[in-house]
């Protein structure tokens, strides 16, 4: 009998340790670039404060990049529960979401977003496409990098620039001439004069080698918010226990202050490492208001031919522009 009621108690013992541990939830995690690329350490960050902090409950398992499923295809992944979360970049949704195209235009800190509403908004209008944005996990400042010691705006004009989506109006409005070249191919475009510059941020160039054939930056940095977020599948998130949900909120919360923090020193120490490797380079003060003025400016006017003039209002009122 003793042995019976051992027997029993093992069994239950093991029942109970066996609820416990389905009770935890596993999400699969990917980005739109590699894992391992510079750009998603604060990515990998998240992932780990989260699980730290909802051990037992919730487990994040970040996969890989697109490797797993291709950039272009994960958006519609993410939207079908193919796959829980993406750390993705909005500019792959504004087709869909126009309005999304704010997130790269906001000049507020993600702690000013949340007060003053834009992450609310932004949030309500990811959710057309049944996706919970939960946080930024990037930013970084862009620049235009040129091999020309251009004086004023009028020098800009004709310049071919190697491009991204992101890029294509204001360099046009600028006189500029887009290019779309991959970016493994840039070194090469640079070397046999197909483009004469690029938009790009501060990490990579150097370590690209694209500066040994590009000698000037424009200094006036823009788009620094970036638009790289945190979006979970919305059926995923909802079925996620209240506490769950509220804790990882609140784990995004604090962590997106240390990212800021993160890329801002990198970017320091990336500018130390360039030194003189480049010559940065402005204009008049009227020439440098008109260049930053133009960059947002195209982009805003862009958004208002999409969206209704009182989305536009919302989207400038609520992201300190």
């Amino acid at each position: 009998m003793k042995k019976f009621v051992t027997g029993v108690a093992a069994f239950g013992l093991a029942a109970s340790i066996g609820s416990v541990a389905s009770a935890e939830t596993t999400l699969r995690a990917i980005g739109f670039i590699p894992k391992n690329h510079p750009v998603m350490a604060m990515a990998r960050k998240w992932v780990d404060d989260v699980n730290a902090a909802v051990k037992g409950k919730l487990k994040i398992n970040y996969v890989g990049g697109p490797e797993v499923i291709t950039r272009y295809q994960q958006i519609d992944a993410l939207k079908n529960g193919v796959i829980d979360i993406v750390f993705m970049v909005t500019a792959d949704i504004q087709d869909k979401l126009p309005s999304t195209s704010a997130m790269t235009l906001s000049k507020c800190s993600p702690e000013q977003e949340r007060k003053s509403g834009f992450y609310a908004l932004m949030a309500s209008e990811l959710a057309k496409q049944n996706i919970m944005y939960v946080g930024r996990v990037q930013r970084g400042n862009f620049y235009q990098w040129i091999n020309k010691d251009a004086k004023n705006l009028d020098d800009l004009k004709g310049l071919k620039m190697r491009t991204g989506s992101l890029f294509d109006k204001f360099m046009r409005a600028f006189g500029m001439v887009p290019v779309t070249i991959n970016a493994p191919e840039v070194y090469t475009a640079l070397e046999r004069g197909v483009v004469d510059g690029f938009g790009w941020p501060v990490l990579g160039p150097r370590q690209r080698g694209w500066l040994k054939k590009v000698k000037y930056v424009i200094d006036i940095p823009f788009f620094g918010n970036s638009n790289m977020i945190a979006g979970v599948n919305m059926d995923k998130w909802k079925a996620l226990p209240a506490d769950v949900q509220k804790k990882v909120m609140d784990v995004t919360i604090g962590y997106e202050p240390q990212m800021t923090a993160y890329f801002n020193k990198l970017e320091t120490e990336e500018w130390k490492k360039i030194g003189d490797t480049v010559k940065k380079i402005k204009f008049s003060p009227a020439d440098n208001k008109k260049y930053i003025d133009t960059i947002y400016g195209v982009e805003w006017d862009a958004i208002a031919k999409r969206v209704s003039p009182e989305m536009l209002a919302k989207l400038k009122s609520t992201s300190c522009n």
